[in-house]
C-alpha cells in the first residue's frame, strides 16, 4: 500500500501546483506593454527565414523600438517596409 500513499501524495502536490499556477487574474489584467512569449514577429522572421538578413534593433525619436534588416546583398532596409512590400494588400 505504500506505493498508493506516494502516488496520492504526488497527486496532490501536483493539484495544489496547478491551481497555485491557475491564478486568478485574467490575460487582460497584464499590461499591453508586456510582450506575448512565443508570438515571432512576422517581419522579423521574413527578414532572417526569407532574405537570410540580419536585425538591428534601432530607438526612434520618441523611444519606440523598431529594426532595420540589412540584407546579404548590402542594403538596408525597415523590416515591416521589406514585409509590406512583399506582401501588398489586396
Amino acid at each position: 500500500m505504500k506505493p498508493l500513499k506516494a502516488l496520492g501524495a504526488v497527486g496532490a502536490a501536483s493539484a495544489a501546483l496547478l491551481t497555485g499556477w491557475a491564478g486568478t487574474g485574467s490575460a487582460s489584467d497584464q499590461p499591453a506593454s508586456e510582450p506575448m512569449a512565443g508570438m515571432a514577429n512576422p517581419a522579423s522572421v521574413w527578414c532572417v527565414k526569407h532574405y537570410h538578413g540580419m536585425l538591428e534593433i534601432k530607438k526612434d525619436k520618441d523611444g519606440g523600438e523598431y529594426a532595420i534588416c540589412h540584407l546579404p546583398d548590402g542594403r538596408s532596409i525597415e523590416e515591416w517596409e521589406l514585409f509590406r512590400a512583399d506582401h501588398p494588400e489586396k
